[in-house]
């Protein structure tokens, strides 16, 4: 349809068939016969033939302007693939802090690079508002970060994904005999905690406070992957992102997930975040677009 409504929008402009054949370079008995199928498929009349002259209908008019912004999203599109089809290579440099690059980084390059094997990515760490800063500075392309960043007008916030703590435990824990566990349980349990300093650890000791609890604290430890692969050997269970947790990774260390609703409550938001978008480069405003996409069919696919 996109070849039909360039033919379409050529004559309106060239203002007759004539002309626009010319411009299309095809034949007019061809170039009526698209509009005419054009017509059919759209199940209205796009122009009245008034002797040689044609004229817009009230439909041909709403088609025309649909045409004009299919033409410019489709001239923005190629602009920004274009940003792919040089012989460098494109960079792009994302700022995460230390959870979400180990939760939501893997995955968003890897579908990334499959789908853009030439695309290169680097990333710098940081603190929310550390990566905030450097996206205002223009030291990195975008960030991902698990909050909002509304209160700054210098940034613009696109929220990707909710994501929640979950219990974890080995699926040997003695706790699983129970057939339901509440968060009365996790006091006095063998935990495994995220070092302190970092948002899951934050959000994690005030969700101890408010409940009262007082889990046996046995490691803390700032690697995600390391408190999977201890969890086993020291009987221990851990609060972790949900979006981490993967069917393969649970197989591999023998682990189980708890669902508990208070635990569900913990909700926080992963975005993307970029300052003003007169400064991003055609590639990097296409990754966004992307990203965005991508999780949005995440989200939704049951």
């Amino acid at each position: 349809m996109l070849d039909d409504m360039r033919a379409f929008a050529t004559i309106v402009e060239q203002t007759s068939l004539n002309k626009a054949a010319e411009r299309l370079n095809v034949s007019q008995p061809a170039l009526s016969r698209r509009i005419a199928k054009l017509e059919s498929e759209l199940e209205v009349t796009l122009f009245r033939r008034i002797g040689k002259r044609l004229e817009l209908t009230a439909a041909g008019q709403l088609t025309y302007e649909f045409a004009l912004e299919l033409r410019r999203f489709h001239s923005n599109y190629l602009q920004k693939l274009n940003a792919f089809k040089s012989e460098e290579a494109p960079v792009a440099t994302i700022g995460a802090s230390l959870t979400t690059l180990q939760t939501t980084l893997p995955e968003l390059i890897q579908a990334m690079t499959e789908k853009h094997p030439q695309l290169e990515i680097k990333a710098v760490t940081g603190k929310a508002h550390e990566i905030a800063t450097l996206v205002k500075e223009r030291k990195v392309d975008f960030g991902l970060v698990a909050s909002a960043v509304d209160a700054d007008p210098a940034i613009t916030s696109l929220p990707l994904f909710d994501d929640h703590l979950i219990l974890v435990l080995p699926r040997t824990h003695y706790i699983l005999e129970r057939t339901q566990l509440a968060m009365s349980d996790l006091n006095g349990l063998p935990m495994i905690l995220f070092a302190p300093g970092t948002w899951y650890r934050t959000h994690t000791d005030e969700l101890f406070r408010k409940y009262n609890l007082k889990p046996d604290v046995r490691m803390e430890i700032d690697s995600f992957e390391a408190i999977i692969r201890l969890l086993s050997a020291c009987r221990a269970g851990t609060l972790l992102p949900k979006s981490y947790m993967r069917e393969q990774l649970l197989a591999d260390n023998d682990l189980y997930l708890v669902r508990i609703p208070e635990l569900e409550e913990t909700k926080r938001t992963i975005s993307i975040i970029h300052g003003d978008p007169a400064w991003l480069a055609p590639s990097t405003r296409y990754l966004i677009d992307e990203m965005t996409a991508y999780f949005s069919r995440r989200t939704n696919t049951p």
